[in-house]
């Protein structure tokens, strides 16, 4: 049980992670870019915090929490610069 559990979201993380590096790399404007890079970071909490689960251990909640907000401050200023930007 605990082996196809793993194997289910090794799977999914992994498809998640490469349509959002697909998106990366083709994203026509930068805003799609951006969405596509707090995605992936979202992807990486999301399985920093599986790993975390599965092995029953907390030693990796500073690294979930620095993530999440490198995520969360990186997407406000990007926005910001996005919408200074416009005409």
């Amino acid at each position: 049980m605990n082996i196809v559990l793993v194997l289910a979201i090794a799977g999914l993380l992994s498809l998640t992670a490469l349509l959002a590096l697909v998106r990366l790399y083709r994203g026509p404007s930068l805003l799609d870019r951006v969405v596509a890079a707090d995605m992936l970071l979202a992807t990486m909490v999301g399985a920093v915090g599986a790993e975390a689960a599965l092995n029953r251990h907390a030693t990796t909640l500073p690294v979930l929490v620095v993530l999440a907000l490198l995520g969360f401050v990186g997407s406000v200023s990007l926005a910001r610069f996005a919408v200074r930007d416009q005409p």
